[in-house]
């Protein structure tokens, strides 16, 4: 989901505590503290509310003895004071930091503990500050300067750019101080021993200014429960997963009671086309609520329009939506409008959800009604999805203010020949030929279902996928597989990626050919014994810690996963399965948007990308669906798989 690949560094995440309850989310570092600088904050509809909250004890260091989150939306901080009551070689004065994350607001209550046979009489300090900075800004590594704060001894307002933070204490400070923007508050403490003490702050942030796309809560609650999966990891990450998922879901106010699930914490806490699709379908064996409200916001957002300027077009489902417009920095500086269009994968996508809600139980009655958003989609893939009329689903891309690339590896150098050179647009990629013909064949029957005509859709599928067979496969020393692309002069761009898993299942590949593309994800090229690489080791231009070229990224292993058993292929998917969960107790349980692709087998240990958003909505949807695989209960296999593929 990189909008580009910037030049400057993004803030570190990987080891940074997040807690969130979608529109807001809380980032620390492990020890609790909010420290200024980098992605540390509470941010709320993509602006940092609080930049700054650190608390500290005159005369004491503050030693982190532990943390938890038991849940998506809480965690817990433990310390000691040292320096301060010690008569002995044991730590008496511990402290317990309690944080929440509501849609709403924020709040966290600090909590002193003396353990000692003596009173304690000490000062405890809190410094806070905030920028009000634009999450994007944040991203690039530029936000702005400290706002200038409202400071009394019960708490802090700050105002600017349309929004208003207001952070109360529970206790009126003893004394209150600014210098530079930053507000130091102090509370002298006298307390007797096997006392404890507590400090408690209640943060509320308000956009004053109410135009633009701002998610909220869902009306009506989405229960995402699973079937109990035994004990051990694939329980902690079940858990973990579907907790995760509960912080990320929203909905569009206009339809208070659709929810969907935003891409990911903390840079895409919105609604992303592909990646909201995609976590829909890997989530239908829970049930098929949260598909619809998906299906049905992407729905009202269909374009009627040629617009180049969002790259709308009649039928294309969009890429993402925003409150304003957003800035990508970089060599080339982007500037994406609010609701933009360029995606190449979202409108098959999104058919390939409507039919397999549909074969799961979505209501006929909410399938009917989306029925008008169907023709318009099909129609998108044999139209404007095919500008040049060859016959494949294909993008252009950007060489303005929009994305270069538009497929899911979407970063500026995400599609490669195996020398590691850049391919060139126009490219049609192999993975949205798998989606756009599984759509045109689920199409083809959902229309024929409810009184309509497929026979022209399910025609266009039969003829792509002769000419896939005809001009995507390619054969040198790395073995037969298919190209990742057609480039700008119809060339297959050579070289094994993950792409290729994507097309597992969805009926584009036969039997022979399914064979064959298991053996090339299940090669010490691609599968990194940690999960699935995105681009092979034996590439000219493999990095493991690029974004796409070289990375693991969780969800696309959970495709090949369900691909390979939709294809009957129950021990290569049982294979990236495994690794998957392996990479995944690395990481806490918590699943992250991507790691390193490292050599399992050579002894390399799980490495963090370390600009990779956790939780992100596809991963932690993607792990679900592996746990339901490896259990039994999702043996169903790939969303989408075509009726009688399955083993």
């Amino acid at each position: 989901m990189e909008e580009s690949m910037p030049d400057g560094q993004q803030p570190a995440l990987h080891d940074l505590v997040t807690v969130l309850c979608a529109p807001s989310v809380a980032i620390s570092a492990p020890d609790g503290q909010i420290r200024a600088g980098g992605a540390s904050g509470f941010y709320r509809h993509d602006r940092r509310g609080l930049a700054l909250l650190e608390i500290g004890v005159e005369g004491a260091e503050l030693v982190p003895t532990g943390a938890n989150a038991p849940e998506a939306g809480r965690a817990c901080f433990h310390g000691v004071l040292r320096g301060q009551g010690e008569a002995n070689p044991d730590p008496v004065l511990h402290y317990r930091r309690e944080r929440r994350a509501g849609g709403e607001s924020f709040a966290e209550t600090w909590t002193l503990c003396n353990h000692s046979s003596r009173d304690a009489d000490l000062v405890v300090t809190a410094r806070v500050a905030t920028d009000l900075a634009r999450m994007d800004l944040v991203k690039a590594g530029a936000p702005g300067a400290l706002a200038e704060p409202e400071a009394t001894g019960d708490g802090v307002r700050w105002q600017g750019d349309g929004c208003a933070v207001d952070l109360a204490a529970s206790r009126t400070a003893d004394d209150v101080s600014i210098e530079d923007n930053q507000v130091r508050l102090s509370w002298r403490v006298e307390f007797p021993a096997g006392a404890q003490w507590s400090l408690s702050f209640a943060l509320h942030q308000h956009e004053q200014e109410q135009s633009g796309f701002l998610p909220q809560r869902p009306a009506r609650p989405v229960r995402l429960v699973a079937p109990r999966a035994g004990e051990g990891d694939h329980a902690r990450l079940l858990e973990r997963s579907l907790q995760d998922l509960d912080g990320l879901l929203l909905a569009d106010p206009r339809q208070p009671e659709s929810a969907f699930l935003a891409a990911g914490s903390p840079w895409f806490f919105t609604l992303f086309g592909r990646d909201s699709l995609w976590a829909a379908r890997f989530l239908l064996p829970l049930g098929t609520e949260l598909a619809g409200g998906t299906l049905r916001v992407l729905a009202a957002l269909q374009g009627t329009r040629h617009d180049p300027a969002t790259e709308e077009q009649p039928g294309k489902i969009p890429h993402e939506l925003r409150r304003a417009a957003i800035d990508i920095d970089g060599s080339e500086p982007l500037r994406l409008p609010p609701l933009y269009y360029g995606t190449v994968d979202a409108t098959p996508l999104w058919v390939c959800l409507l039919h397999d809600a549909w074969r799961a139980g979505l209501p006929e009655d909410e399938v009917r009604a989306l029925l008008p958003t169907l023709t318009a989609a099909l129609g998108w893939l044999s139209g404007p999805g095919d500008p040049d009329g060859d016959g494949f689903c294909e993008y252009q891309g950007s060489d303005a203010d929009g994305l270069a690339n538009q497929g899911w590896k979407d970063s500026g150098d995400g599609i490669r020949w195996s020398d590691g050179g850049i391919a060139r647009r126009p490219l049609a990629l192999c993975e949205v030929q798998g989606y756009a013909y599984a759509a045109a064949v689920g199409g083809a029957d959902l229309l024929d279902a409810f009184g309509g005509d497929g026979g022209p859709a399910r025609q266009w599928g039969a003829e792509l996928r002769a000419r896939f067979r005809e001009q995507f496969w390619v054969e040198d020393e790395h073995g037969r597989y298919p190209a990742v692309a057609l480039d700008g002069d119809k060339r297959p761009v050579t070289g094994p990626t993950s792409n290729m898993a994507h097309l597992l299942g969805t009926g584009l590949l036969d039997a022979h050919e399914a064979r064959l593309v298991a053996d090339q994800l299940t090669s010490s090229a691609l599968d990194s014994g940690y999960g699935l690489r995105t681009l092979a080791s034996t590439n000219a231009g493999f990095n493991p810690l690029s974004y796409h070229c070289g990375s693991v990224w969780p969800h696309d292993t959970a495709i090949a996963v369900l691909g390979l058993a939709a294809e009957g292929l129950h021990e290569q998917a049982r294979v990236l399965a495994e690794g998957l969960v392996r990479s995944a107790v690395e990481f806490g349980h918590r699943v992250p948007e991507l790691h390193g692709g490292t050599d399992r087998a050579a002894g390399e240990p799980v490495v963090a990308y370390p600009a990779s958003c956790r939780p992100q909505a596809w991963s932690a949807a993607g792990a679900v669906a592996v746990v339901g695989y490896l259990e039994g209960w999702n043996r169903a296999a790939k969303p989408g798989a075509q009726p009688g593929r399955n083993a």
